[in-house]
Parts: structure tokens; C-alpha cells; sequence
């Protein structure tokens, strides 16, 4: 079933209606067609309406919401071959962070990625996307692989932020993000990394160091969540929404500023309501920008993407 965000309400109730109404239309007691037809051309109306001027806070619930396409699905339908590479040699594996070998488009590449899960026990598992010190020294071990191999790097990235835990601070988690993003700025390898979901301060950066750095219509990304920022300078995350005004999270904002190169669409309403054609545009976006960056050379794409990071300073 359909989950609605709470701005999403009037949508909700008349698509509901249509439902029931071709519930009641299977019965053939009656010719409802007519009331169907306009009951869907008003609620397709009233979400193209809805998502063309979505504040901040609301595009941080779309980028958040239960049902957007996770690691595992953009895998599934961006990959012909897809094989996993786990744990960090140091310590274990994390489950947060998901990496291996991948072919896209008929391109070798180094995949990896934030996976949040998308039921209880994965979402447990994979602790929401959020990151321990081996998930990160696990890609910074595939980075180096990639270099090694001469093979692209792209990163989906869907964090809320690293893990703060007390035993991820005990082993190293700071020095972690890092040495990560050393890494990312280190390759001599086209990196293309994209903001899939939430990109949520050192723990995105860290695989997000790019070359290029693409990002969802409605993703967002920030250097704290909005709750975060609202804590902190009116002591409540009540304030959440006009935090997220304030900070300038929206792909369209990140692109003025010069942090994102590109805008990827996505399907009207989000990419919960039609993942293929989300991936599917994914798809080609990434493509495209593989056939740029692999135009230049190992020295050229360094101080790239060197230069890129340090104009935003």
C-alpha cells in the first residue's frame, strides 16, 4: 500500500477515492468510468501542483521516505553483474556501507554505497545507513582496488550521517571520514558519485569527494539533518523546517552553490512512486558523465577534482 507523507494528504484521499471506485466499478452494477477519469486528472493535477513547489523540509521527507529505491535496488537496476567485497581487513564488516565490482552500461566500475534497508530487521541491520569506522575504511580499501585496477569509482550515497556511537568514536570514526575522503581526492580514477537519498555531513563527503557529483531532484544535502540544525540554535526540532530553509539542502540550492553538477529527474511525485524510471535516469546520467571524465587523464582528474574541492573553500 501507497505510504503518504503528511503534505501528501489530499493526494491521499483522492487517490483512495479512485481506488475504491474501481473496487466498486469491477462489479459492473453501474458505468462510473466518467467519475474515475476526473477524479485521476484531479489528483494527477493536484501532485504536479504538490511537487512543483515543495519547501526544503518537505523535498528532506521525500528524500527520506520509507519507499525510495535503496543501494540493493539501484544495484539491481544499474548493474548487469554485481559482486560484493566485504569487511575492512582490520576489523569487520559493516553492513552500512555495501561496495564490490559492478558493470554499468558495459563500463567496469568500483560500486559502493550507503544501504538504510527498507523493513525493521534491514534497517537494523544495516544500522539506517549509518556508517562505523570499517565501512569506511572498507571503501577507502576498495578505492584503492579501483586505483589499482584502473577502474571508475561511483558512489550512491543515502546517509542521515556517520554512526555517533561510543564505539565508533573508540575506534577512530573521525580519522575514518577522513582518511575516506583522502582517499577520494587521492585517485587517479574517474569518480562520479551521486545523492541518492540524504547526504548527511562527513559520513556523505567521505565517499562523495568526486569528480563529479550528481544529485536526485529531490535528494538532499547538507552538513547536519534539519532536526540537527534546529536543536541547536532554538533548542528544538520543532523548528526543523525552517532550519532546512535556512541551510540550503535542495539539489537546486547545492547546484547554485556549486557543490552538485548535475540534477538527475525524477518520476512526478518522487522516486518512490516509479523506481525503473528513477534508475533508469540514474542510468544515463552516470553513463553520460563516465564517457566525460574518461576523456581525461590519471594527473588531469586528480588535480580536477583537487581544484574542485578547494574553490569551495
Amino acid at each position: 500500500m501507497q505510504t503518504y507523507l503528511d503534505f501528501e494528504k489530499p493526494i491521499a484521499e483522492l487517490e483512495t477515492r479512485v481506488a475504491e471506485l474501481k473496487d466498486t466499478a469491477t462489479n459492473g452494477e453501474i458505468d462510473i468510468d466518467p467519475e474515475i477519469e476526473k477524479l485521476e486528472a484531479k489528483a494527477a493535477k493536484l501532485l504536479c501542483d504538490t511537487y512543483a513547489k515543495l519547501t526544503p523540509w518537505q523535498k528532506a521527507q521525500v528524500a527520506r521516505h520509507p519507499e525510495r529505491p535503496h543501494f540493493k535496488d539501484y544495484v539491481a537496476g544499474l548493474a548487469e553483474d554485481f559482486v560484493p567485497l566485504a569487511g575492512d581487513r582490520g576489523f569487520a564488516d559493516d553492513p552500512a556501507i555495501v561496495g564490490g565490482l559492478a558493470t554499468i552500461g558495459g563500463h567496469k566500475v568500483v560500486l559502493i554505497g550507503h544501504e538504510k534497508g527498507d523493513d525493521t530487521a534491514s534497517r537494523l541491520k544495516h544500522n539506517f545507513g549509518m556508517a562505523k569506522p570499517e565501512g569506511y575504511r572498507k571503501a577507502i580499501r576498495l578505492m584503492r582496488l579501483a586505483d589499482r585496477f584502473g577502474l571508475p569509482v561511483v558512489s550512491l550515497v543515502d546517509t542521515p550521517g556517520a554512526f555517533p556511537g561510543v564505539q565508533a568514536e573508540e575506534r577512530g570514526q573521525a580519522e575514518a571520514i577522513a582518511r575516506s575522503t583522502e582517499e577520494c581526492l587521492s585517485l587517479k580514477v574517474p569518480v562520479v558519485a551521486v545523492i541518492v537519498g540524504e547526504g548527511g555531513s562527513g559520513g556523505a563527503v567521505a565517499i562523495a569527494a568526486a569528480n563529479r557529483v550528481l544529485m536526485f531532484e529531490h535528494a538532499v544535502y547538507s552538513v547536519i539533518s534539519p532536526e540537527g540544525c534546529a536543536s541547536i540554535l532554538w533548542r528544538t526540532a520543532d523548528k526543523a523546517a525552517d532550519a532546512a530553509e535556512a541551510m540550503k539542502i535542495t539539489a537546486q540550492d547545492q547546484q547554485a552553490l556549486g557543490v552538485v553538477d548535475r540534477i538527475v529527474p525524477e518520476p512526478l511525485g518522487g522516486a518512490h512512486r516509479d523506481p525503473e524510471e528513477a534508475i533508469a535516469n540514474l542510468k544515463d546520467a552516470i553513463l553520460e558523465e563516465l564517457k566525460g571524465c574518461g576523456e581525461l587523464g590519471g594527473e588531469d582528474l586528480l588535480r580536477q577534482r583537487r581544484a574542485k574541492y578547494l574553490a569551495m573553500a
